[in-house]
This record gives structure tokens, C-alpha cells and sequence, in this order.
């Protein structure tokens, strides 16, 4: 890494608590390591300082996504994440931390909350009030970016569902079906999240987002209520506002706009 000097857990603890995070809640991290550290203990330790600002009485939430086109079924208890950075793929591996049963999009708790947060739930949308997020927000929950962009703010995607937004891609994973592993295909809200920027805007202009420093990066901590309610109004009004525009150039937002034109809307 970096040759510069790791943060120590007690500055990271200090600096989690000028930004705003407090004791006692349920908090969703999205983070890059690479942007935080290094910190003392590397990416334990930051789970380790995390922990101890929510306190015993805290709920820690972290996504633990696996992806679609799995060839092989989801197993909570052994499949890697994917693309989820290693602070994520080493929070859901710790002792007493809950998985959900997603085979995509599933998220880890730990707290007095985590076993209602990863209940199970439906296969779509997998970003619905009946997934960890909606719960999460239910929840009163909080929203901490550390290093990363609203692109990574799963949160949003929730507004989205809210809104019910028109939009839908297609998606294969493997799931045990009657025991027997067999492909399943299903929808789910997703483009390229480029225009999740725009949530900062919506959020600065109220002052409903604290912003600071944690380790090395960047870090945004919002209410999961605020940033729902800054995201449905507006997609209520515009569906298709995360969307890149036509002439993009935009894969994934194309074929978000293909799927609304497919349906007649």
C-alpha cells in the first residue's frame, strides 16, 4: 500500500464520531479500502473501529453481493462477494456476523438487528422495503460512503423500487430448485449508476449529508430516510432521470431504456 503511515483505530473511532456516526444505530458502510487506508490492523481494524462507535447496542450492515451468472448456487456460508472490496468480503466472514439468502444481492449484519435485517426475502426486486435496505431504512438506519461515489449507495436502488421506477435488465444466476441446481432468469432495476451523483446535490442543497474524513478518504454519512426521500419525489416526476441520455453511448443504460420501450411504456 501506500508509504504513508497507517491510521490508528482510536483516530479512526475519534474521527467516525465528528462525523456523526453514533452508538446504538443500525449503520449500511459502503466502502474502498484502498481510499481509507492503510489503518492500523488493515481492514479488521476498520470493521473493529466501526464496531465499536455503534457499541454493543449498534447494528453493522455491509453488502456482500455475489453477482448474477453464477454457474454454481449461492451458499451464504461459503460464496465470495464480488466487486464488494475487501472490507466487505472480510466483515461477513467474522464470527456473528448473519448473511442473507439473496443469491445476488445479499447483505451481512451484525448486531441486535442482523437477524431481522437478513431475513429472508423475495427474489425480486431485490432492492425492495423487503430486502436488507428496505429494512435498513425501517430501521432508521444510516447510510456511510467511505472512499466511494453514490454509484456505490445501494440505498438509492431502494428509492428506485419506491418509485417504481419502469425499467427492468434481464439477469441468470443458479439456484437449487427441488434440490437440483438449475439456471434461473429474473429482472432487476440496473443501469450504470453514473447519475446516482446527482443525490449528492439533492442532499448538500438541505445540509442532509455530513461530510468528513476517515483514514485517508472521503467519507458521506446520510439518513437511509433522507436519501429515500430526496430520490422517490423526483424519479416520481422523471422515471427515467438516472439514466444516461440516448446517444450515450451507455450499455447498461440503453438497455435499461430498451426494456421500458419493450413494455410500451
Amino acid at each position: 500500500m501506500r508509504n504513508i503511515p497507517a491510521v490508528s483505530k482510536a483516530v479512526l473511532t475519534d474521527q467516525l464520531g465528528t462525523l456523526g456516526v453514533r452508538s446504538g444505530g443500525v449503520l449500511v458502510v459502503h466502502t474502498s479500502f484502498r481510499a481509507v487506508g492503510p489503518v492500523e490492523d488493515g481492514p479488521a481494524g476498520l470493521i473493529e473501529a466501526l464496531s465499536a462507535v455503534l457499541g454493543p447496542a449498534g447494528t453493522l450492515v455491509m453488502p456482500s453481493m455475489s453477482g448474477s451468472r453464477r454457474s454454481e448456487p449461492y451458499d451464504p456460508a461459503q460464496t465470495p462477494t464480488r466487486n464488494m472490496g475487501v472490507v466487505a468480503e472480510t466483515f461477513w466472514r467474522l464470527t456473528a456476523v448473519r448473511r442473507s439468502d439473496h443469491p445476488t444481492s445479499s447483505f451481512a449484519a451484525r448486531g441486535p438487528e442482523a437477524e431481522a435485517i437478513t431475513a429472508p426475502e423475495p427474489l425480486m426486486p431485490a432492492h425492495s422495503s423487503d430486502s436488507p435496505i428496505g429494512r435498513v431504512h425501517r430501521l432508521g438506519g444510516c447510510v456511510l460512503l467511505l472512499g466511494v461515489g453514490q454509484d456505490s449507495n445501494t440505498t438509492i436502488h431502494l428509492g428506485e423500487s419506491l418509485a417504481d421506477v419502469p425499467y427492468r435488465t434481464p439477469k441468470w444466476t443458479t439456484m437449487l430448485v427441488d434440490g437440483r441446481p438449475q439456471r434461473v432468469v429474473f429482472s432487476q432495476i440496473d443501469h450504470c449508476c453514473q447519475n446516482f451523483a446527482l443525490v449528492d446535490v439533492w442532499l448538500d442543497e438541505r445540509d442532509l449529508q455530513k461530510r468528513g474524513t476517515l483514514g485517508h478518504a472521503t467519507a458521506r454519512l446520510a439518513r437511509s430516510a433522507d436519501i429515500v426521500d430526496a430520490v422517490v419525489p423526483r424519479l416520481r416526476r422523471d422515471p427515467l432521470l438516472f439514466l444516461c441520455e440516448p446517444g450515450a453511448r451507455c450499455e447498461d443504460c440503453d438497455a435499461a431504456r430498451s426494456s421500458v420501450d419493450a413494455d410500451g411504456s
